[in-house]
This record gives C-alpha cells, structure tokens and sequence, in this order.
C-alpha cells in the first residue's frame, strides 16, 4: 500500500518553500529565495527518487530478478 506520510512531507515541504520564498522576495532578497527554491526542489527529488529505487527494489524481488 502507498504510504501517503511521504506524500504529505513533499507538501509540508512544498508549503515551507512557498513561505521562505515570499518572505525572502518582499525583503529583496531575490538570489537568495532562488537559492533556497533549488534547495527545496533537490530535497524533494531526493524523496522522490528514493521512492523509486523502493519500487525497482520490490519488482526485482517480484520477479526474482
């Protein structure tokens, strides 16, 4: 079954990046929000990515490759 815990710490995670980066752009501080918007987007790949090599993992096991 999928575990939607993940599904709300991508959201959690896109939600704190939306905050940081209107908080850093009403300061002025554009390179800085871009910065932390590459950050975020890394992070959540990473998530992602992770859940991918879960999938591969239980379909090589499936199949007894």
């Amino acid at each position: 079954m999928f575990d939607f815990s993940l599904l709300f710490k991508i959201a959690g995670a896109g939600i704190i990046l939306v905050i940081i980066d209107k908080v850093l752009k009403s300061s002025g501080k554009d390179d800085i929000a871009t910065i932390a918007n590459i950050a975020g987007v890394v992070i959540i790949l990473m998530m992602v990515i992770n859940l991918i090599v879960q999938l591969f993992d239980s379909v090589k096991t499936m199949f007894m490759l």
